[in-house]
């Protein structure tokens, strides 16, 4: 099947490839004869600069030589368990119909190669693709409920997007198996169910002996190169020394990964240059620890393995390499071009200098040793104060209508032919669930619209449609003080600027909903009357607050809109209100909510001002005269 541009044949996700009866045995330990009596010599690998390569690192694929004398020439080539599935009209591999079994195909071509592992393993292991999306107890249920063998699954887990658990009964994988495509989701996908022979899940296998841990360690000893810090691991399970002790170290297995990383760890932790090449490793889970407990490791060699997409190197992004061979694993094949497959590694390492043996170019890089604090923000930028004045009167204006639970005044705010379209973050959660769910409806996110003529039907049109739609938007108190504005665009007959600010939703009774939010807006403006502003262009964005925005949000008093910026007050405080809008600076409207929370203290009154001026919290409209 494809999934998102990657194809998955029915043995993606199994432990270790299982091959014909023709190449290698039911245990999976054949392996060229002739390697048992090569020489390992100076275990430097690739990582080495001057000195004796060793021939197990120039061994091109020291795992998979076969010598079976009924095989030709041509059949020498390694054999690829993970390739692209077989196409209709393509030629199977193998003379006994050895390719793999494609979903859809005859009933009995997945179970007929797993007879020889029935014998040794007897487990299954079952993937539905985007079991992520299924709730578990649901999956079984309804995987339970038409199947015709009872069973127990074992070990359930997600891996990425597909949903995995093991059977250790053949009648319950085959019963399974017939499953497939008989179950129908929510959204009306049919649920896949792929079924394939598998070695047991990891936490039935054991873990090595100490008196194993002692040989392991002894080989690695052999396998150290102290000159280059370089520990050559390629090829470990046939070892010549362990497999003549009966020990098998298998990679792909979590205990015996985490036994190899305590033992770097433990003996050398300066180690630089790790060499894990054809170890059949087909995930990097248990390599994550490499991280932090081989801080040192610049140099990489995961070659010859079975790893399947790039999202494993994820799990290792944390290291700092400078070198790192991919090559001959099935990822490679999934990039349109040796540019994209470089680009896809340096994402994960922007450090690296070299992959695969090849230099690459210096890598760009932006990041920085040390902590570097971003410089805080300068506030708004109006370019004059006349557009200043401007454009903050416009603004106080303009939220004191919006605020005031009746829109429709905004009319006078609109060119007769104006646009407006409001747009949300995309996501690809519930949006219902969301504070943004009364937004999210009327979004015309272009990442999430396509069609062309919606994307038309969202932009609300003349401003009757404007301000008719702005009616319907929940109820809202914004925090003046929080107003950001940068002026994108201005000339004799247009001005465009940016507002930016915080806002939370009120009740019809008055009271605030817990969430606040954020909001970025565009206007787009043409000069009306002497000297107004009018909108012909509105692009409203909102998103929820940053935990930050929240807590400074709504500090400063807001102002409460009247009819009367000075309502009665008695002789000595209108002398002392006028008094304090001088020396202030403020209006009188912000002098006297200022002498108000101060209990008409005048110098308390001067000292607070003094104080949220030089911290900022002022907002510019305070001193709109």
């Amino acid at each position: 099947m494809a999934d998102g541009g990657h194809y998955y044949n029915e043995h993606d996700d199994r432990t270790a490839p299982f091959r014909n009866s023709k190449g290698r045995g039911h245990k999976g330990r054949s392996y060229d004869k002739s390697r048992r009596g090569r020489q390992r010599g100076n275990h430097t690998g690739r990582f080495g600069g001057p000195g004796p390569r060793s021939r197990l690192l120039d061994d091109t694929d020291g795992d998979v030589t076969m010598s079976d004398s009924s095989q030709d020439s041509g059949s020498l080539n390694r054999f690829n368990p993970y390739g692209r599935p077989s196409r209709k009209g393509d030629k199977q591999q193998g003379e006994g119909g050895g390719g793999r079994g494609v979903p859809g195909g005859g009933s009995s071509s997945i179970f007929r190669r797993d007879r020889g592992l029935r014998k040794s393993s007897g487990w299954y292991k079952v993937t539905i693709p985007h079991g992520r999306k299924y709730e578990k107890k649901w999956l079984i249920t309804a995987l339970q409920n038409i199947c015709s063998v009872q069973y127990t699954p074992i070990q359930y887990h997600v891996d990425h997007q597909r949903a995995h658990f093991y059977l250790d009964d053949s009648a319950a994988a085959n019963a399974l198996r017939r499953c497939s495509h008989k179950i129908t989701d929510s959204d009306g996908y049919k649920v896949e169910v792929h079924v394939n022979p598998s070695y047991p899940p990891s936490f039935l296998q054991s873990d090595l002996k100490p008196e194993q841990l002692e040989h392991l360690k002894q080989c690695m000893a052999g396998r150290f190169n102290g000159s280059q810090q370089a520990l050559d691991l390629s090829n470990i399970r046939t070892d010549e020394d362990l497999v003549s002790k009966n020990i098998e170290v298998i990679l792909n297995r979590k205990t015996n990964m985490e036994a190899v990383i305590k033992i770097i760890e433990e003996n050398i932790p300066e180690l630089a240059c790790l060499n894990l090449s054809n170890n059949r490793i087909h995930k990097l889970d248990d390599l994550t620890d490499a991280v932090t407990k081989v801080p040192n490791l610049k140099a990489l060699d995961l070659s010859q393995n079975e790893l399947k997409t790039d999202r494993e190197l994820d799990k290792i992004k944390g290291l700092k390499l400078v070198e790192l061979w991919l090559s001959k694993n099935p990822l490679c094949v999934h990039f349109k071009d040796h540019a994209a497959y470089i680009s896809a590694v340096r994402q994960r390492f922007p450090r690296l200098l070299k992959l695969d043996g090849h230099d690459l170019p210096p890598p760009i890089g932006f990041d920085v040793e040390t902590p570097t604090a971003i410089p805080p923000c300068k506030g708004s930028c109006f370019g004059s104060d006349e557009i200043k004045a401007l454009i903050l009167r416009f603004l106080q204006q303009y939220y004191s209508i919006y605020d005031s639970g009746d829109r429709q005044p905004l009319l006078d705010a609109y060119h007769d032919g104006a646009s407006l379209s409001i747009t949300t973050p995309y996501t690809s959660q519930n949006p219902s669930r969301s504070s943004l769910g009364e937004y999210y409806k009327d979004s015309r996110n272009l990442k999430r619209i396509k069609d062309s003529t919606m994307r038309f039907r969202l932009l609300k049109h003349t401003r009757l449609n404007v301000v008719a739609f702005l009616n319907e938007l929940p109820k809202t108190q914004h925090d003046i003080a929080s107003f950001t504005v940068d002026v994108n665009t201005y000339t004799n007959t247009l001005l465009s600027f940016t507002v930016s600010g915080i806002f939370k939703e009120v009740v019809v009774d008055g009271k605030s909903r817990e969430s606040t939010m954020a909001f970025s807006r565009v206007f787009i403006t043409v000069p009306a009357g002497n000297s107004g502003l009018c909108i012909v262009n509105d692009q409203l964005f909102i998103r929820m607050a940053t935990t930050e925005e929240i807590r400074r949000a709504f500090v400063a008093p807001a102002p409460t809109p009247s009819s009367s910026p000075v309502p009665t007050l008695t002789a000595p405080q209108q002398e002392m209100l006028t008094a304090f809008s001088l020396k202030s600076g403020m209006n009188l409207e912000w002098s006297q909510k200022c002498l108000q929370d101060n209990e008409w203290d005048f110098n308390r009154a001067a000292q607070i001002f003094t104080q949220l001026k030089a911290e900022g919290k002022i907002p510019d409209v305070a001193f709109i005269k």
